[in-house]
């Protein structure tokens, strides 16, 4: 997807994207409704979301594959213990289920910007259409996604499927909402990417980067493939490694996460990357001089 040129504050961050993480999270909770259309009214390029499978293989939105108790309640309402935050597996919850524990409702410890407003996990296809029609509705260019696969060979079968099944069922999700060609499948895990070029090579790939063994350039060598794009943790970028970067990948496009403060958000910028992700897709937007 080719966004148009926007005109920019920074010196070196032309045509750069901005990336709404999980929505907005710094301004609304992070993976639901009121959260991606927020970001989508502010004027993000793209937004970044996560999905993970219920027990009735149903696609939901949502970080963790269990109930986080910094998000919400647990089905009967009920406050979840973070000393156990592995006790309700959504993998082993029925989307209805899921549906019912609410998210939102309290301050988020780790936000103090982030305004409480009562939602729920949605899912991914519910996101894609009410995200498709409040573009139409706002009369603003069509937005990109990228999704992420939560996976890990650790987590095969206890709380997410294998990767393939995994795959399979994003996959089915966008073609049936014929947005394929506006989506960047994210991951850490290889398998996924790995699976994902060859079932579905007309979707987008990015590999996610954090606290890597190797370097880089030793991580896209290790995928076998090289994909379209690259999230490396933002710290682990700086001017002269965007360069390596690009002498040694030309093609390869970065989206480094997640920057949040305006210092770092204007030195990533300046290095040339492609796009942002940030919680604060506001504070992004105002240094580019497109903010609403």
């Amino acid at each position: 997807m080719q966004f148009p040129p926007y005109p920019v504050a920074l010196s070196g961050a032309a045509f750069l994207e901005v990336h709404g993480h999980r929505g907005c999270r710094g301004l609304l909770p992070e993976n639901t409704l009121p959260a991606f259309l927020h970001a989508l009214a502010l004027g993000v390029d793209v937004l970044e979301l996560d999905v993970v499978i219920s027990h009735d293989n149903q696609v939901v939105v949502s970080h963790e594959p269990w109930l986080s108790a910094s998000l919400g309640s647990g089905p009967a309402g009920e406050a979840i213990d973070p000393r156990q935050p592995q006790q309700f597996n959504l993998y082993k919850l029925t989307y209805a289920t899921i549906r019912e524990c609410r998210v939102g409702e309290k301050p988020h410890p780790d936000f103090p910007s982030q305004q409480p407003v009562p939602a729920y996990r949605p899912l991914l296809r519910e996101v894609l259409q009410a995200v498709e029609l409040a573009c139409h509705t706002l009369r603003r260019p069509p937005v990109g996604y990228s999704v992420e696969v939560k996976s890990s060979p650790a987590g095969d079968d206890i709380f997410h499927p294998r990767p393939a099944f995994f795959v399979d069922l994003v996959v089915a999700e966008l073609v049936a909402a014929q947005l394929l060609s506006r989506t960047t499948l994210l991951s850490f895990d290889p398998r996924v990417l790995q699976y994902a070029r060859q079932a579905a090579p007309l979707l987008r790939q990015c590999l996610l980067v954090e606290r890597p063994a190797q370097s880089l350039l030793v991580c896209l060598r290790q995928l076998g493939f090289i994909p379209d794009t690259l999230g490396p943790d933002f710290t682990l970028l700086s001017a002269a490694m965007v360069q390596e970067l690009r002498l040694a990948y030309p093609g390869l496009r970065l989206v480094p996460w997640t920057v949040n403060y305006v210092a770092d958000l204007r030195q990533v910028a300046c290095w040339g990357v492609d796009g942002i992700t940030t919680d604060y897709p506001n504070r992004l937007l105002q240094l580019l001089g497109r903010s609403k």
